[in-house]
């Protein structure tokens, strides 16, 4: 049997990607979530919280991963971020890795990675999706959860890639002003997908 398709999904901030993420999977689709993923390190056990307070200890309470403290902690050092990555990439590219051969007899796997140009994790992917909607609908949505403020959203898309270069790599995009219309995108993809790697 040949090996998975592996269809990464990214997509900037407020743009639906979670939302879209959820489509696949209620299609019967695995769905690998990065920043789960992420939680996981983070959490009491997590892999990640040894070398982050080893290198970040202002970070680390209670045996977790603050995530306050640890932006706090970037903000205030150089070469910070950095030093983050080369901690938490190796170890979220070897639960993706054995995700996937968990699911070896699945014919596609998702891969929900929100940085996954700015980590080059597209090099494993068959195809990338991206998902986009209008700024002002980005924005919206972003500032009506509640959990940022306007200068701190500014500041995580200084960070990304912008929109336009995303979509301009992707081998798909979907918009996804309406929920009705990305899940009948999303079923589309899933069978085009199918028909062209069965």
């Amino acid at each position: 049997m040949t090996r998975p398709f592996l269809l990464g999904l990214t997509g900037s901030i407020g743009m639906g990607k979670s939302t879209t993420a959820q489509m696949f999977a209620d299609e019967g689709i695995p769905v690998w979530d990065a920043d789960a993923t992420v939680h996981a390190l983070y959490a009491r056990g997590g892999a990640a919280v040894a070398p982050i307070a080893a290198a970040f200890p202002e970070a680390v309470v209670d045996g977790t991963v603050d995530r306050g403290r640890l932006r706090t902690a970037l903000a205030a050092q150089e070469g910070a971020l950095a030093r983050l990555e080369s901690i938490v990439h190796p170890l979220t590219t070897a639960a993706r890795q054995a995700f996937i051969a968990a699911h070896a007899d699945a014919d596609l796997i998702l891969l929900d990675i929100p940085l996954l140009y700015e980590t080059g994790a597209d090099a494993e992917c068959d195809a990338v999706l991206v998902v986009t909607a209008a700024p002002e609908v980005q924005r919206d949505r972003v500032l009506a959860r509640g959990t940022m403020t306007g200068e701190q959203l500014d500041l995580i898309l200084s960070r990304q890639m912008p929109d336009a270069r995303k979509r301009a790599l992707a081998h798909h995009v979907i918009e996804t002003h309406s929920l009705d219309e990305t899940r009948a995108a999303v079923r589309d993809l899933i069978r085009t997908i199918r028909s062209r790697h069965a």
